[in-house]
């Protein structure tokens, strides 16, 4: 199965006023690296950054060589550059991570699941403002079909086998 994951607007401006902030964005590194580790493709969006900001540094620094798609709708299944992206990749199943879960991450998750994809948020790789309104997020998503996970399962998911170097690697950054 082809995957790909979707890096959603961990930007400058929102990331502080989000909940739990400090352990999203651990978690989201750890993400982001596993997946590098593991060869699955990643797509970086940015949302406004003119008035958002630029992604966070933290963030930047592992998306080293790639560059963000900007966006001004709130899915991106409604960016044509995102949709064009995502097509050359053909990928089975997309990946969701980023902010904010009820708005952006929501949105994209349902146009996802529209054209046919199936989807995987991160449930500890997404935030909201308010724990309600993330936690009515992630509902809606599954209620509709998405699928929900974590970073350590998505990525042991991956992984499959517990040996070898990528295996230590993986465990390297988990622990």
């Amino acid at each position: 199965m082809r995957k790909i994951l979707t890096l959603i607007d961990v930007q400058e401006k929102l990331v502080p006023l989000m909940e739990n902030n400090a352990q999203f964005v651990e978690n989201l590194v750890i993400l982001l690296k596993g997946a590098q580790l593991l060869d699955i493709p990643i797509i970086w969006m940015e949302q406004l950054p003119d008035k958002l900001g630029p992604t966070i540094p933290e963030i930047k620094n592992i998306m080293k060589g790639q560059s963000p798609i900007t966006k001004n709708v709130f899915s991106c299944g409604n960016s044509d550059v995102y949709i064009s992206v995502l097509n050359n990749y053909d990928p089975d199943e997309v990946i969701l991570c980023g902010i904010e879960t009820h708005v952006c991450v929501y949105q994209t998750a349902i146009d996802l699941l529209l054209i046919g994809k199936d989807v995987q948020v991160v449930a500890d790789a997404v935030t909201s403002r308010k724990k309600l309104n993330h936690d009515i997020g992630l509902q809606r998503i599954s209620e509709k079909g998405g699928l929900l996970t974590t970073f350590e399962l998505l990525l042991f998911e991956e992984q499959k086998i517990a040996e070898g170097d990528r295996f230590r690697s993986l465990i390297q950054l988990i622990k």
